[in-house]
């Protein structure tokens, strides 16, 4: 966390999200930026679980207080955030859109391939825990990217998404932005090596590319409200124009920032407008009332 932010104390949040009402395209007449951002529902569950796993086994292992603090409640978020993605499933699947064949190739990347290892203990073992941890710090990096992205996203509200989704995505969000210095905090704790900074960039970079543009392609595919639905990379640069998205040059830029060797993630996003949204947040506000 930069110097000039006061430090957050994080905490996981009760949401309580009702999809009823919510359209399979949820940005009104676009389905392709409604299933690129539904992707997430397909990557987050499987890929959050993944980074609570391997953060309790580096837990042992950190030797500061405050980090250790902050990285339970990293455990605490991540574990909500996976939960509250997971629910949208049976929604889309009531919606004539079942991500089952999908999802399971998601879960065997992040539980097999990304999994624990039989190795034995010593450099082998801990060579691939060093490896996870820095995987997960490039892929918060991009998690920050995205919260920071959604929470300006006002095109979004104009052209009259549902609130329900943009809430979900704002929540997580705001989130994403409160906790974006924990994971790459963490790897300099343990590891910090550059090279495997630059490696596991380059390897988690490439993977959410393909992750991402394979699971727009399965969504626009088995819309059964389009004919002939098609994901190209001119209709994400774009959207990314028209501010629906993300934009291709913002995209490039967060490259060099994170791979210069003064990044550091206070450098995206502002912890007080994440702070704000989730203080307003109807979702979040709405379960506290329910619990209290």
């Amino acid at each position: 966390m930069s110097n000039n932010e006061a430090r957050v104390v994080l905490k996981a949040r009760r949401v309580s999200f009702s999809w009823e009402g919510t359209p399979l395209h949820w940005v009104p007449e676009d389905p392709f930026t409604s299933h690129t951002i539904n992707v997430l529902h397909l990557l987050l569950p499987a890929g959050e679980r993944w980074f609570v796993h391997v953060y309790k086994q580096v837990l042992p292992e950190i030797r500061d207080e405050r980090l250790r603090e902050d990285v339970i409640g990293f455990i605490g978020q991540e574990a909500v955030h996976s939960q509250a993605h997971d629910e949208v499933l049976p929604h889309l699947r009531e919606l004539g859109l079942d991500p089952t064949p999908y999802t399971a190739q998601v879960d065997w990347l992040f539980e097999k391939l990304l999994g624990d290892r039989t190795l034995p203990p010593g450099k082998a073992r801990r060579w691939w825990l060093m490896e996870r941890v820095a995987l997960i710090a490039a892929i918060e990096h991009y998690t920050a990217f995205l919260g920071d992205w959604v929470l300006n996203a006002e095109e979004l509200d104009r052209r009259g998404a549902d609130p329900t989704m943009l809430d979900l995505l704002r929540w997580h969000g705001a989130e994403e932005v409160e906790h974006r210095s924990v994971a790459y905090e963490l790897f300099m704790h343990l590891d910090g090596g550059y090279r495997r900074r630059v490696r596991t960039w380059a390897t988690a970079f490439s993977t959410l590319v393909f992750l991402w543009q394979r699971g727009t392609r399965f969504f626009l595919e088995h819309d059964p409200t389009l004919v002939a639905g098609r994901a190209t990379f001119r209709d994400f640069h774009r959207r990314g124009q028209e501010g629906v998205l993300p934009s291709t040059g913002a995209l490039a830029r967060s490259v060099p920032r994170y791979l210069s060797r003064s990044y550091h993630p206070s450098q995206e996003g502002c912890t007080a407008q994440a702070v704000a949204y989730l203080a307003a947040s109807p979702a979040a506000t709405a379960a506290e009332k329910g619990a209290a």
